[in-house]
């Protein structure tokens, strides 16, 4: 089935001659957007939020492509995650750039660049709304709440799996033009990238029957004279629409069981987050990432889950905001498609990080928004253009309009991304946007130590074991900064301290073992060293010795 040149936005915006010049200067200007605000990043370091397990302090990313790293990409999990395309793509940043963290930053713009103008182009093509795809684009371009996608250097499967994102949509266009096996192998090779990149992309195939309803107007109310079609018939639409996509979705099916193993020590037991409080957090976090997208202040890599002390009137509120938007969307479905399809989009692209399966400690990330929220963005240009369609002066009001929501959004984005130029200044800036920040502490006092900044990180990290006494990382790390500073009895008590609360800590013994060792007692520190090589003999076969703390 053919798509329709101006599928559901009525006439064209533009006439073709015209829109060429114009598409093209629009992609000019969002390829400056971006280096305007990221552009900063290749002058940025690596920071201490998984960039060292990743990147620098990783052995096998570090060296570069081999066979035998790819082989080790496909096998191995990163940080609790199996994304071997990622993973590659970080040895391949490696091979290029060595160590130097600005071209990792550069790979991660690059990629940013490429998915926002993808996006214009697809949105452009799917809707024929020239002036709408480009403030859309220009909103994810530079919105702040992308700057962790983007300023992050382990982030990069976010801005990877995006690109891959925007491609499998633009190879699903081709083949709903024209149906072939080729164009969907196509397509179902580049899911299979986006999944190889980041999991959680796995309701792709959702997202393409949401655009089957809208703008692909694969599943009509009317027919072309203008009667209405009989709901079993469309009903027997709807199933071979979903049919179609079968393959897409066993592909993200089969997926599920090597992430889950992957992410098995990263996925919080319901001890210590209950299902009522998963479940109250999720709405919170839906609403508050739409709170973000209108006010993007406060934005930090780590915010503290608040677990049994989250408000009850902020859930009631959260979920009536979100239960009366839903009323709208759907009651607006027939006149107004992108309302539901954007809504739906956003709603069920966070699914499978919004909380329901607690991973990690934290309450929400910013990161998860990147794709998630264009759905969003949909909704409020088209819904804009609509309100103001009878307007005498609508364009020159609609373009005033748009260029003061996204200039003061660029400067904040720009801002916020001078926040990531290195671990103190964004754990810094966390320590001051959020309270109780066990994460934030830990790791500003990591980074302190590293630099032999002692009594500034024994500080921070006494901060972070008050706020989690019952962490071995807390205990380990507060041994470590003691033992700099020559004070090997207590550096001692919280190494053992560490291991009592998680045994096969190899960090924490091979520490034991250097204090025993500078205690003169060697017999004891070869005993701890013997212990770490049995529990994780992995690490004891790379060129180099287990990273502490």
């Amino acid at each position: 089935m053919s798509v329709p040149s101006n599928a559901g936005t009525g006439a064209r915006e533009n006439q073709a001659v015209p829109s060429r010049w114009a598409t093209l200067g629009v992609c000019l200007f969002l390829a400056g957007a971006i280096w305007a605000v990221f552009g900063q990043t290749i002058g940025h370091d690596f920071v201490s939020l998984d960039d060292d397990e990743n990147v620098y302090e990783n052995p096998v990313v570090a060296q570069g492509l081999s066979l035998r790293a790819i082989g080790w990409a496909f096998t191995h999990a990163q940080v609790s995650r199996w994304v071997p395309v990622s993973t590659l793509a970080h040895m391949v940043d490696a091979q290029l750039y060595g160590l130097w963290p600005g071209g990792h930053h550069l790979t991660s713009v690059l990629l940013h660049t490429a998915t926002a103008l993808l996006l214009f182009l697809l949105l452009r093509e799917l809707t024929a709304a020239l002036w709408r795809s480009a403030f859309v684009a220009t909103l994810f371009a530079v919105h702040p709440l992308h700057v962790e996608a983007v300023a992050w250097v382990s982030a990069l499967q976010y801005t990877l799996s995006g690109l891959f994102f925007i491609l499998t949509i633009w190879a699903y266009l081709r083949y709903v033009r024209q149906p072939t096996r080729g164009r969907y192998g196509v397509m179902a090779v580049l899911f299979l990238l986006v999944l190889l990149s980041k999991e959680i992309l796995m309701t792709l195939p959702c997202v393409l029957l949401l655009l089957d309803f809208w703008p692909l107007q694969r599943l009509p109310a009317l027919t072309a004279t203008g009667t209405p079609i009989a709901p079993a018939e469309r009903w027997a639409t709807f199933w071979r629409l979903v049919v179609e996509k079968i393959p897409l979705f066993a592909l993200s099916a089969v997926f599920i069981l090597p992430t889950f193993l992957s992410r098995r020590s990263f996925l919080q037991p319901v001890e210590t987050f209950s299902l009522p409080v998963r479940i109250g957090n999720a709405f919170v976090s839906y609403a508050v990432y739409l709170r973000q997208l209108f006010f993007p202040a406060g934005l930090t890599p780590w915010y503290p889950h608040p677990g049994s002390n989250l408000p009850v009137w902020q859930v009631l509120l959260s979920l009536s905001v979100l239960l009366a938007i839903s009323a709208w969307a759907y009651r607006s479905r027939q006149k107004r498609p992108y309302l539901l399809v954007g809504w739906l989009g956003y709603l069920g692209m966070l699914v499978p990080v919004i909380g329901f399966i607690q991973g990690g400690e934290q309450a929400r990330c910013d990161r998860y928004t990147y794709l998630s929220q264009i759905g969003v963005y949909v909704m409020l240009a088209w819904t804009a253009a609509e309100v103001f369609a009878g307007w005498r002066h609508r364009r020159a009001f609609l373009a005033v309009a748009a260029a003061a929501v996204l200039f003061p959004l660029a400067l904040c984005a720009h801002l916020q991304a001078s926040y990531w130029r290195n671990s103190e200044t964004l754990w810094i800036h966390t320590l001051a946007s959020t309270t109780d920040n066990y994460v934030a502490h830990n790791n500003l006092a990591t980074w302190l130590a590293q630099r032999k900044r002692l009594p500034e990180a024994i500080r921070h990290f006494e901060e972070a074991l008050r706020l989690k006494p019952r962490s071995a990382e807390a205990q380990n790390n507060v041994g470590y900064a003691l033992a700099l500073l020559g004070r090997w009895p207590e550096a001692i008590g919280h190494y053992q301290q560490a291991l009592r609360l998680k045994l096969d800590f190899v960090n924490a013994r091979m520490n034991l073992g250097d204090a025993l060792l500078a205690l003169g007692k060697p017999e004891e520190a070869q005993a701890q060293y013997a212990e770490a090589a049995l529990q994780h003999p992995e690490l004891f076969q790379q060129p180099t010795k287990p990273t502490r703390p």
